[in-house]
């Protein structure tokens, strides 16, 4: 009968303390939560029930396992699976709440300043932060897990004996990877270009999505992901059309006849940008910038306070111009002018007046063919 109960006891236990204090600890952070509104951090704490019950069961067990008498002759195996298992769960519940406390401070941040640039930079560092975090706790309790095996301990002298070689070769076999680690640091607390940034690369312009410590992904206006090592932004020249200001001025080109009637026009884009939602008014204006023998270059110029916002204002200057011009002043249009030719100096007229005449009109007809 004992041989049953102490199992029950024990292991119940475990289970019963676990559910327990994971309830008191949720209770706590909920009253927390209610009370400070002004910061996420606890209610971004709770999501650490599950592995906090996790780690707390699993030491409630890893501790008391050898009372319960479960398993006489595996009780060096199980006392092994409840240690990597107790690794695993604390690393996994450290990621959690620095996960939290560094999402806290970012919301606080985000709240307390209104500059957007600002927000996207603070917001690439914590995306860097949290991966930097995860990967040394997940390093650490990795090799926390290998030392609890006594073959990892005795291998341990001679791996530490030769880390300086291991080190050099790792370092060149994996140049490419710590050179793009390095990379990866480097532009998030360099502020060289954050999450959000409207951005130019080999001639595509999209929005940064994604930073990593390895790789960047940039996500195009019709909706394509281009991923590049984040070595390629520190060593070649890229347009970042979000550094110092989201704000943009575009330019409309419109090629058109001599006569077109430009004063006109530039009422006309001035009645067009007021309607237009995303002008955003600072500033505007249409000259001829170039001229060809048949031809005239007229330039309007628009601002808007973004990318998307520009992209917008340009296409609907273009396509109503046109159709006002169309519609108004067709001969302002670009024609194509055809006429005779004017005879050089030196050259004899023809029976016609159009100018010399051609081999076969000037050949005498012999009634053949």
């Amino acid at each position: 009968m004992e041989n049953v109960l102490r199992p029950l006891i024990v292991i119940g236990g475990s289970v019963v303390l676990t559910v327990v204090v994971g309830w008191l600890a949720d209770v706590l952070l909920r009253r927390a939560d209610e009370r400070h509104h002004e910061t996420p951090l606890w209610g971004l704490l709770r999501r650490c029930r599950v592995p906090l019950h996790l780690t707390l069961c699993t030491a409630l067990l890893r501790g008391s396992y050898d009372q319960a008498d479960l398993t006489r002759q595996n009780s060096k195996a199980v006392g092994q699976i409840l240690t990597l298992v107790l690794i695993g769960s604390a690393a996994w519940l450290v990621i959690r709440i620095s996960a939290a406390v560094v999402e806290s401070s970012y919301a606080r941040y985000a709240a307390a300043h209104r500059d957007p640039a600002r927000v996207r930079r603070v917001r690439t560092q914590v995306t860097l932060i949290q991966r930097v975090v995860a990967a040394i706790v997940g390093t650490v309790a990795v090799g926390a897990m290998l030392l609890t095996f006594p073959a990892m301990k005795a291998a341990g002298t001679s791996l530490l004996a030769s880390a300086g070689i291991i080190g050099i070769v790792a370092g060149v076999a994996a140049q490419s990877t710590l050179g793009n680690l390095f990379a990866g640091l480097q532009i998030a607390f360099g502020d060289m270009v954050r999450i959000g940034d409207t951005v130019v690369v080999d001639g595509e312009w999209g929005t940064v999505e994604e930073i990593t410590l390895t790789f960047l992904a940039v996500r195009t206006w019709d909706e394509r992901r281009i991923t590049m090592p984040v070595s390629y932004f520190t060593s070649k020249p890229f347009e970042n059309w979000s550094r110092g200001g989201a704000q943009m001025t575009g330019t409309v080109f419109f090629h058109l006849d001599h006569s077109a009637p430009v004063h006109q026009m530039r009422e006309k884009l001035r009645d067009i940008l007021r309607d237009c939602a995303a002008w955003d008014g600072r500033d505007w204006g249409l000259a001829v910038t170039d001229t060809t023998p048949t031809t005239m270059q007229v330039r309007a110029l628009v601002t808007a306070k973004d990318a998307d916002d520009i992209w917008t204002v340009r296409v609907t200057v273009r396509e109503q111009l046109i159709q006002w011009l169309t519609a108004h002043h067709p001969y302002a249009l670009p024609r194509v002018t055809t006429a005779f030719a004017e005879p050089s100096p030196g050259a004899r007229p023809s029976d016609n007046g159009h100018g010399p005449r051609s081999f076969y009109e000037q050949a005498p007809r012999t009634g053949r063919g």
